[in-house]
C-alpha cells in the first residue's frame, strides 16, 4: 500500500539521487563494496538547534545502513555495561561527523534509531507484549514503517495554552498554583544525566525520582526565577494536578515519532492502540 512519505520518518525518507557515503574494500581493485545511505526526516525539522549546529534548520539527516561492524558495537559487553552501545552506533552511522549524538533532541534521536534498526534488521519488529486487560504475555509483530512524525502539535499546544518564546522555549500557566513555567526541549545530554541520576539512586537504594528529575531539567524558570534552588523547591512542592498538567503540556510541544499501532489480544480479544515497546529485541532480534 502506498504511503505518504511527507508524514513519515525513517527508512522511507530517502533521496533517490543521494550518493552512497562509503566504499568498503581495498583500493587495489581486488574487491570493493559500497554502503548505501538514506535521509531521515527529523521531527524538529532542525528548528530548535542553534545556528552553529550542523542540523540548524535542516529537515533531514543522512545516515548509512548498518553493517556487520556496527553489530559488533551492539554486542560489545563493555559498551553495553556503560550504556554507550546505541550512542556509539549512531555516531558511526551518521554521515556528518560534526553531529554529536548528545546534542540531538530526543525526538530526532528516536527517529534515527528507528531508521537505523530498519536498515539493519528490516521493518518487522517482533517482541513480547502484555495485554493490559488479562495480563497475558504474547508475541506480537509491529511494523516500524507504520510511523509518523509528531511535528504538527498546534491542536495539543492550544489545548494546554502553551506559548512559544523568542528563545525557542515554551511557557505554560499551571492551573492550581497559577505559576508560569518556562520549558525547554531535552537533548541526549539530558537523557544521560537522568539515567546517571537514576542509577546512582538505585545503588544507594533511594526511591526513584524520574518524574521530578525530568521536571528539574526541562524547566527553565518559574515566575521568572531561573536559579536551581527556586526551580527545585517548586518542583518538590508542586501539587499533583499541576504536575500532571505540566507533563501533558511538555509532551504537547515535543516533536517526536509516533509509533502507536493497533493491538489485539489473542487471549481475550481486547483491542487498543499501543505504543511500540522498545525492548531488548529492538536491536537484538532473536533470529
Amino acid at each position: 500500500m502506498a504511503r505518504n512519505n511527507q508524514d513519515r520518518v525513517g527508512s522511507t525518507a530517502r533521496n533517490e539521487d543521494a550518493p552512497v557515503s562509503e566504499a568498503v574494500g581495498s583500493n587495489n581493485g581486488s574487491l570493493s563494496f559500497t554502503t548505501p545511505t538514506e535521509f531521515v526526516e527529523l521531527p524538529t525539522a532542525g528548528k530548535f538547534y542553534p545556528p552553529e549546529h550542523p542540523l540548524h534548520n535542516q529537515e533531514t539527516v543522512e545516515i548509512r545502513y548498518m553493517t556487520a561492524k556496527d553489530e559488533d558495537i551492539l554486542t560489545s559487553r563493555a559498551l553495553l555495561k556503560k550504556g554507550l552501545a546505541i550512542d556509539r552506533l549512531l555516531e558511526n552511522i551518521i554521515v556528518d561527523k560534526k553531529i554529536k549524538t548528545n546534542s540531538l533532541f530526543v525526538g530526532d534521536k528516536n527517529a534515527i534509531i528507528i531508521a537505523a534498526r530498519i536498515t539493519g534488521y528490516g521493518e518487522k519488529y517482533e517482541t513480547k507484549v502484555t495485554c493490559p486487560v488479562c495480563n497475558i504475555t504474547q508475541d506480537h509483530s509491529f511494523d516500524l514503517e507504520e510511523q509518523r512524525a509528531v511535528d504538527d502539535l498546534s491542536e495539543r499546544v492550544e489545548e494546554y495554552e502553551v506559548k512559544e518564546t523568542d528563545s525557542m522555549t515554551y511557557t505554560v500557566t499551571l492551573p492550581r498554583t497559577k505559576a508560569e513555567v518556562e520549558m525547554r526541549l531535552l537533548t541526549g545530554v539530558d537523557e544521560k544525566r537522568l539515567a546517571a541520576t537514576a542509577e546512582k539512586r538505585r545503588k544507594h537504594k533511594l526511591p526513584e525520582s524520574s518524574m521530578t528529575g525530568q521536571f528539574k531539567l526541562f524547566i527553565v524558570s518559574v515566575n521568572g526565577h531561573d536559579d536551581a534552588n527556586s526551580i527545585n523547591s517548586f518542583v518538590d512542592n508542586m501539587p499533583a494536578s499541576d504536575s500532571r498538567h505540566l507533563r501533558s503540556a511538555y509532551a504537547s510541544v515535543v516533536p517526536n515519532v509516533d509509533l502507536t499501532q493497533e493491538f489485539m489480544c489473542i487471549a481475550c480479544g481486547y483491542e487498543t492502540e499501543m505504543e511500540v515497546p522498545f525492548t531488548a529485541d529492538f536491536f537484538w532480534p532473536k533470529r
